[in-house]
C-alpha cells in the first residue's frame, strides 16, 4: 500500500484576514513547530494576490498557535517583516528547526529587481518571538532550504535546491558551506515530479532513517507531495522513494486561488505517534493532513 497523507478537515485552518493588509490576500507556506506545550505555524503572507496577477506583492511572517493544532489563534501583526536590500519584497517559505536549545530559521530573501534575485537566508531564535538575523547563506539564486534538527558527524547540515534538484551541504559554522551533493533529481517517468522537486518541511528522524517529505512540480506546474527515506548518517544517500505522491490537489480550495492546483508544504509536527502536515492549498490558504507514523512503511 502506498504511503498516503490524509487531511484532518475539508476546509482550511488558516485563511487570509482582510482586516489586516499585510495578510489580506493570502496565508501559506508555514514552518510548524510544537514548543511549550502548544502548535505553532510560522506563515507566509501576503497583502495582494501571490500570483502576481496585481502587482508587487509583499510577503511578510505572521504567528499563530494552538492547543490542539488543528484550532489556531493569530497574532493581529506580523512577527516578521522584510529588512535589508535583499528582503526588498520580503521573507517567504520558512523552514524551523530547534537545535540545542536554539530555534534556527531558513527562509527565502526576495529582492525581486530580476529574475532569481532571491537568496536563502538564516535567523535564530531563542523562543519563536524573538528573531536575530544573520542574512544570506549561499550567494546564489537558491530557496527551499532547511537545517537538520541535529548535527550530522559534527556538523550542521543544510538541505538546498539547485533547480531542478535536491541538494545537500554541510558546514562547521553556519557560515561557510561545503560538500554541496545532488541528492535526489526529478522523476521523468512520474509526471508529478517530472519538472522540478524540493523539500517541503525539515527531514525527520527515525530509527530507519530520515524522513523526507518533498514537493515535486509537474510539467504543467501541479505542486504535488512526495516521500523518500534517507540513510541517516550519510542523507545523500537515498534508501527508499515512493514512485506515488502523498498529497496532490483534489478539494476546490487547493485547486483555486492565486496559484491553483498546488499542495506546497514547508513543516510538519510529530507528536503522540502521528504527524501533522500542514500545507498551503493554491498559496492561499492553510491546510493540515495527517499520517500515523506507523503506517510509514517503505
Amino acid at each position: 500500500m502506498p504511503i498516503k497523507l490524509e487531511r484532518i478537515f475539508q476546509h482550511p485552518v488558516l485563511e487570509p484576514q482582510t482586516a489586516h493588509s499585510w495578510e489580506a490576500a493570502a496565508v501559506f507556506n508555514c514552518a510548524a513547530v510544537y514548543h511549550d506545550n502548544r502548535y505553532h505555524l510560522i506563515y507566509r503572507a501576503t497583502d495582494i494576490d501571490a500570483g502576481g496577477k496585481e502587482g508587487p506583492f509583499i510577503s511578510t511572517l505572521g504567528h499563530a498557535v494552538s492547543n490542539d493544532g488543528l484550532h489556531f489563534e493569530r497574532t493581529q501583526t506580523p512577527l516578521l517583516r522584510g529588512e535589508g536590500e535583499q528582503e526588498l519584497r520580503g521573507l517567504e517559505d520558512p523552514r524551523i528547526v530547534k537545535i540545542e536549545d536554539t530555534f534556527y530559521m531558513m527562509y527565502t530573501g526576495y529582492r525581486g529587481k530580476s529574475p532569481g534575485d532571491y537568496r536563502i537566508c538564516l535567523a535564530s531564535s531563542p523562543d519563536l518571538i524573538n528573531w536575530k538575523r544573520h542574512g544570506t547563506v549561499l550567494d546564489e539564486s537558491n530557496k527551499d532550504a532547511s537545517l537538520f534538527p541535529e548535527k550530522i558527524n559534527g556538523r550542521f547540515c543544510m538541505f538546498h535546491r539547485r533547480d531542478p534538484d535536491i541538494w545537500i551541504a554541510y558546514s562547521d559554522s553556519l557560515k561557510n558551506w561545503v560538500d554541496h551533493t545532488r541528492v535526489m533529481k526529478p522523476e521523468p517517468e512520474n509526471e508529478w515530479e517530472s519538472k522540478k522537486i524540493g523539500i517541503a518541511g525539515p527531514p525527520i528522524r527515525t530509527d530507519n532513517g530520515w524522513l523526507l517529505i518533498y514537493h515535486g512540480v509537474s510539467h504543467n506546474s501541479t505542486y504535488t507531495l512526495g516521500i523518500a527515506l534517507l540513510d541517516l548518517t550519510d542523507p545523500s544517500k537515498v534508501i527508499s522513494r515512493q514512485k506515488e505522491p502523498i498529497l496532490e490537489p483534489e478539494l476546490d480550495w487547493e485547486k483555486e486561488g492565486c496559484v491553483p492546483n498546488v499542495v506546497f508544504s514547508c513543516g510538519q509536527i510529530e507528536t503522540s505517534g502521528k504527524i501533522l502536515v500542514y500545507y498551503a492549498g493554491a498559496d492561499t490558504v492553510i491546510g493540515v493532513a495527517g499520517i500515523e507514523t506507523d503506517k510509514i512503511i517503505f
